[in-house]
């Protein structure tokens, strides 16, 4: 994470990223030099022909070649410094931008704690005025290198008592209670629960060591690589793989197709 503060001491070769969802919000006003990424075409392949939500999710990572195009075309290469701000403390979607920079082996990149309400209440910048950024080559990346697991893997990986499923989304929607976006209610069979949200204290992440107190305590003695984290749709998934890093507790997997591509399969019916 990167402080508002430190954003704006923050020199050099530096690229802006603002991941609220729609064009409106960013057109209203965004943080000077911010490009606009959106989450939906460019973040994922939610949008491309013969995107099926039950083979890959609500929001499926898109071709890491096409990203890495963009990656270039948005000005960013491997020297570059990064920062990703959204309006809901990294959920939607900054996280998702970090871990996909992250994912094709881009270190220099870091999220905006508090996001766009705590950089405007800190002074920052804000205008309606687009930049225009100097494009680049192609990143020079061919592959997304951080930990995935399909849905296959997952049915195996919920059975076997050295890995631990993570939910991440509200413990109501983890217990079925209610579901707002997906046709099903409920979770995975074997799946724990902790709400991404309590990553967060007043709209910040919490301390490095809160965090890996919280984490160690989820754990319980297994190990962070034997952690695969999901969401609804493997967007606030990412999230917690933010929290996680700052914790130390790296090497978890993302279910990118998570609860949106498993409650559409039949094995969405499966006992525990």
């Amino acid at each position: 994470m990167i402080s508002p503060e430190e954003l704006s001491e923050i020199e050099g070769d530096v690229v802006i990223l603002d991941a609220r969802p729609g064009q409106a919000d960013y057109d209203a006003g965004h943080l000077r030099g911010a490009i606009h990424v959106d989450l939906e075409t460019q973040l994922s392949a939610a949008r491309e022909p013969g995107a099926n939500p039950a083979r890959g999710g609500r929001h499926p990572l898109p071709d890491p070649q096409r990203f890495a195009k963009l990656l270039g075309e948005w000005g960013i290469g491997p020297s570059t410094q990064v920062v990703v701000y959204d309006d809901q403390s990294g959920a939607n979607a900054a996280a998702r931008a970090w871990w996909m920079l992250r994912a094709l082996g881009h270190e220099q990149v870091a999220v905006v704690d508090g996001g766009f309400r705590a950089a405007g209440a800190a002074g920052l910048d804000v205008t309606t005025e687009v930049p225009v950024p100097v494009a680049r080559e192609p990143y020079p990346a061919e592959a997304w290198t951080l930990p995935t697991v399909d849905m296959q893997r997952v049915d195996e990986l919920r059975r076997d008592d050295s890995w631990k499923v993570l939910d991440v989304r509200s413990a109501e929607r983890y217990r079925g209670e209610t579901e707002p976006i997906d046709p099903v209610a409920g979770r995975i069979p074997g799946a724990v629960n902790l709400p991404f949200a309590q990553n967060l204290e007043n709209g910040r992440f919490k301390s490095a060591e809160e965090l890996r107190a919280q984490y160690e305590r989820l754990l319980d003695g297994t190990a962070a690589d034997h952690l695969v984290v999901h969401c609804g749709s493997g967007v606030t998934a990412c999230h917690t793989l933010l929290a996680l890093e700052a914790a130390g507790l790296e090497g978890a997997a993302l279910y990118v197709g998570s609860w949106g591509e498993w409650c559409r399969n039949p094995m969405s019916r499966a006992g525990s």
